[in-house]
């Protein structure tokens, strides 16, 4: 039966904007209230997380996680998310997205208060329990995206369909916000009832025992909208285009959507589908952190000058004022403005603005970490977060709900928002150690792990590590200390080393090309104690080759 001939259907279609309209956003946009504060709540407490776990009796600042544990902590959530959207996509499609829906609240209202519940005797085994929680509190926050997307998509008529979508996804901002207005009020709550001395009067005293119940709280918080959306989506009756379209049951799509609308709809007699061919999702056939960026330029006094609960109220503080002036104008304009500007036309101006703003702030940045001119950086830090939500974040969401048919438009959606989730998994783990002090050589190493053991993963294409090599010279010294280089063409990956300035790498993966090595280092007019040291480090392997 064609599509245009299901009377319920039809009847969303046309439907003006009513009351059922403004629950389905509040019922789908709590999910990702609860989301947005579930994936980002943990940046206010990473620092504090350090402070009670890494303390280092003698040293001259605060415990902090190590890089490691850093990027665990903070990407582990993204790596569950990215699983969980194609999972539960894929799943909304087999088997309804009511059914799908209340797995993923439930496990997400577990997953909450399991990571608050932390347990363990050593900073160790609460790190790997908070991450196992984390995981699957991810896991369970990647089934929403698809299936809210879904949801409002399928409830809504044609004319207000991108508004309302975005109007779901917006509720990010508010979760965002939530967020860090509850870390300001737990914390200033905790610093009233703990005061404590500056990390640079007591360092042991800095943190009082009680912070450790600040991070559990803030986390655990998060199972309650999810809890309750529970109740309210179980209420909601299947979408009639999933009923119709994909279970072929028009007369409880009929029903269903005769109580949501109000009116009388007739079901269709079942008639035999030769009106249209239906394709499969793969058919040949188808034609279709920011809390280390405000401690760099000072927006936040250095972390010595602070107990622990007031490092974590600086950092709410700081990251609420973003939410609140960029993050959540950004998704309401795009809600205010998409179904008269068009979903192509507010992707391609995020998309420029955003890189205008990030160039300004990348190539001066040293100038940006002057006194005088941090608020011109918050002012254009904060217009790349508006730019972003009006432009590319919202509609990349609203788009894959519009355009794929339903009995695969959950699936697709999964697909798409786990395409975008991959960035962020990237971002948590590759890029890590350019946030990290490189001014001592200790700290350089292992701040480089993290980059490291998501490159290993990469380097056995060669074109990746090749642009390792160029780009980031000091994470292809780590990778090819493991012998990594021995899975290539060793003249071509000697070459890089060499243009990389990586002598010893370069003479270890092809020690034949030792007169070269060392007339280029001659030519430099390098030191002649480095070029002796270098031909001892690898005499060995000059043998060899010989």
């Amino acid at each position: 039966m064609a599509k245009e001939q299901i009377q319920a259907l039809n009847a969303l279609d046309v439907a003006k904007t009513q009351w059922y309209h403004f629950t389905t956003i509040i019922i789908a946009g709590m999910d990702f209230f609860t989301d947005a504060y579930d994936l980002f709540c943990i940046s206010l407490v990473t620092k504090l997380l350090g402070r009670v776990y890494y303390h280092v009796d003698g040293a001259a600042k605060p415990g902090t996680l190590p890089p490691n544990v850093a990027a665990a902590v903070n990407g582990v959530a993204f790596c569950g998310t990215l699983s969980g959207q194609l999972f539960f996509g894929w799943l909304g499609d087999k088997l309804g997205r009511k059914k799908v829906y209340g797995i993923t609240l439930m496990l997400m209202t577990i997953c909450s208060i399991g990571s608050g519940l932390s347990f363990g005797h050593s900073a160790k085994s609460v790190m790997a329990t908070l991450c196992f929680f984390r995981f699957w509190l991810g896991f369970g926050i990647g089934g929403d995206y698809p299936l809210s997307a879904t949801i409002m998509s399928e409830y809504s008529n044609k004319k207000t369909r991108g508004a309302f979508i975005a109007a779901v996804f917006a509720m990010q901002g508010f979760g965002i916000l939530a967020g860090g207005m509850f870390a300001i009020m737990i914390s200033v709550a905790f610093k009233n009832w703990f005061d404590a001395p500056p990390y640079e009067v007591d360092p042991v005293g800095s943190t009082v025992a009680q912070a450790d119940y600040i991070w559990r709280i803030i986390v655990m918080v998060g199972a309650l909208p999810a809890a309750l959306t529970y109740y309210w989506r179980m209420k909601m009756p299947e979408t009639a285009r999933y009923t119709a379209l994909v279970a072929k049951n028009t007369e409880k799509a009929a029903a269903d959507m005769s109580k949501v609308l109000q009116i009388e709809i007739q079901a269709e007699p079942k008639k035999e589908e030769t009106e249209a061919k239906s394709f499969g999702l793969f058919s040949k056939d188808q034609n279709l952190f920011q809390k280390d960026i405000f401690s760099a330029i000072g927006w936040i006094p250095p972390a010595k000058t602070m107990n622990a609960i007031e490092e974590v109220y600086m950092i709410a503080r700081a990251q609420t004022l973003i939410a609140l002036c960029s993050t959540v104008p950004g998704y309401w304009f795009t809600v205010a403005l998409i179904n008269k500007i068009g979903r192509f036309a507010i992707q391609l101006m995020g998309f420029f603005f955003m890189t205008v703003f990030m160039f300004a702030l990348a190539n001066p940045y040293e100038h940006w970490t002057k006194k005088d001119n941090r608020i011109g950086f918050i002012v254009m830090y904060s217009l790349t977060f508006f730019f972003a939500n009006f432009g590319p974040n919202a509609t990349t969401f609203v788009v894959p709900a519009e355009i794929f048919p339903a009995r695969f438009r959950s699936t697709c959606h999964g697909i798409s928002s786990a395409a975008g989730k991959l960035g962020a998994i990237v971002g948590a783990f590759g890029f890590l150690y350019l946030a990290q002090n490189k001014t001592r050589a200790k700290q350089m190493q292992v701040t480089l792990q993290a980059a490291v053991n998501f490159a290993l993963m990469m380097s056995q294409m060669e074109w990746v590590l090749e642009i390792i090599l160029v780009t980031f010279p000091n994470v292809a010294e780590a990778i090819l200390a493991n012998g990594m280089f021995c899975h290539y063409d060793r003249r071509r990956i000697s070459q890089l080393c060499e243009k990389a300035g990586l002598f010893i790498r370069a003479l270890q993966v092809n020690p034949g090309n030792a007169p070269l090595v060392v007339g280029q280092l001659l030519d430099d007019e390098c030191p002649e104690d480095f070029i002796k040291g270098l031909i001892l480090s690898v005499r060995s392997l000059l043998r060899s080759s010989l």
